[in-house]
């Protein structure tokens, strides 16, 4: 296991001592708004095969790639380029490009899901990469079910059922974002402007984010007395932290964390860092509504005001600029 002051948790407990592993989890997630899971049973052969895929299609030549950007649509499905997302407040573009990738439903008015078209498009799949496809979506699926189980145990440790979160995410707006971060080598300019991060400090939106490819150093974490915590996972670990939806929803009981992915030194600098979280959402017409057992007279209710997770989800791209 990692000696990194966050912890790591074994989510097979979940079954075999559920008391134990939701009062850990729960720990982790007041003090640190993130936490390692090991354990979550997703094959590390589908793991490898995914990131291959997705270094392969990186390694296209740009004029390629740039048929997959999708327009109009604020990089929901699709490519998108260096140099477009910015972290809210931020002065300067990541240093990234990435693909996203959606929920897979019927288009034909079967399934619940399908009432969400109009704000889940369908997905984009680059033809130069021919197992993409099959790779990419089996691990969108593989996160899914892992992030419902961590979202079980969460549920548990605030007083909700434990399927609570099943029916109000089972048609989320959820995206798996395989990124990558060049070289420094190959982005001196950009380097020279943004000379700290490959991705500047920031939350995620979502409720929770799973991230594969944490073994690779650069992600930093702020600890709640401002000091930035280098978080380096062990390789069958998946990193899982609480987005701002989770958090506005638990009226800050579970704080989105601050983190950034910094540039690497010496001889790491020169070599490329991929990376891929999956941000979990909730269904588009889920009502984020202060829960009551998290409100108090230490802790009055933030937001009285609730809002849909679709609305709140179009106020924050616009801030990052993807739309």
């Amino acid at each position: 296991m990692s000696s990194n002051p966050i912890p790591t948790l074994d989510i097979r407990r979940y079954e075999s001592d559920r008391d134990a592993f939701v009062a850990g989890l729960g720990a982790a997630y007041l003090e640190w708004g993130f936490a390692g899971i090991c354990g979550h049973g997703i094959p590390q052969a589908l793991i490898d095969a995914s990131c291959d895929t997705f270094r392969r299609f990186f390694a296209l030549p740009t004029n390629v790639k740039m048929r997959y950007q999708v327009t109009g649509q604020g990089g929901v499905r699709g490519y998108t380029p260096f140099g477009i997302e910015t972290a809210k407040d931020s002065h300067y573009p990541d240093l990234k490009e990435f693909w996203h990738i959606g929920r897979v439903f019927h288009r034909d008015g079967s399934g619940r899901a399908s009432r969400y078209s109009a704000v889940m498009p369908p997905n984009v799949w680059p033809d130069e990469v021919p197992d993409f496809r099959e790779h990419g979506y089996s691990l969108y699926a593989a996160l899914d079910a892992l992030g419902l189980r961590v979202l079980s145990a969460l549920a548990l440790h605030i007083g909700l059922p434990p399927d609570w979160f099943a029916e109000r995410t089972d048609c989320g707006n959820s995206i798996l974002r395989p990124i990558h971060y060049p070289p420094i080598a190959a982005s001196a300019d950009a380097v020279e402007r943004l000379p700290n991060a490959r991705a500047s400090a920031h939350e995620d939106i979502n409720l929770i984010t799973l991230l594969v490819g944490a073994s690779a150093a650069g992600l930093e974490v702020k600890s709640q007395k401002g000091e930035w915590i280098p978080f380096t996972s062990d390789a069958d670990t998946i990193v899982v932290n609480i987005g701002d939806m989770l958090q506005r929803l638990t009226n800050h009981v579970y704080p989105s964390t601050t983190h950034r992915v910094v540039n690497p030194s010496g001889e790491a600098a020169r070599k490329p860092r991929y990376a891929t979280p999956f941000f979990l959402h909730p269904n588009p017409d889920f009502l984020i509504e202060t829960l009551p057992q998290c409100v108090n007279a230490g802790n009055p209710d933030r937001y009285p005001t609730p809002i849909t997770a679709h609305d709140y989800l179009t106020e924050r791209l616009r801030e990052i600029k993807l739309i």
